[in-house]
């Protein structure tokens, strides 16, 4: 071992310059020929990544707007049909109470009219009745009174 560390040189001499040269050399050519090449593709890499995903976000944002305006048609066209629904329900509601008006008048007019009729038929049976009272009562009288 200690052979070892009498060959070690604590003293710089002349190869220590060439060997800063050559550490130089190698980082220009590393940089020229590595180091930028792959910055470059790694930022360009980075550029269409980043305006893949502004893209991205764009066509989400367009199928947001798409879906709100579709939405919003929906709930329009939903509330539109409910409308006209209820103005035909009203107006079947209108139209029903015009025909029960219209039956309720032909009924209470039959009813009048067959009340009219039964009033004649009850006054023409008193009055014939009558008759038959008197007829019979004049009999009766007479049968008596011949007697």
């Amino acid at each position: 071992m200690l052979a070892f560390a009498e060959s070690i040189q604590l003293v710089p001499d002349g190869t220590l310059i060439v060997h800063i040269a050559i550490i130089i050399t190698m980082v220009f050519v590393l940089n020229r020929l590595l180091f930028r090449p792959i910055g470059r593709i790694l930022s360009e890499r980075e550029k269409r990544t980043r305006g893949r995903t502004g893209e991205a976000r764009e066509t989400i944002h367009r199928v947001k707007e798409s879906l709100s305006r579709y939405e919003n048609s929906l709930r329009q066209a939903r509330a539109e049909g409910y409308g006209l629904l209820e103005q035909q329900q009203s107006a079947a509601h209108e139209e029903r109470k015009r025909k029960i008006a219209t039956v309720r008048e032909e009924v209470e007019q039959q009813i009048e009219q067959q009340k009219g009729e039964i009033r004649a038929q009850v006054e023409q049976a008193r009055g014939s009745l009558r008759e038959e009272a008197e007829r019979v009562a004049a009999n009766i009288s007479s049968h008596l009174l011949r007697r």
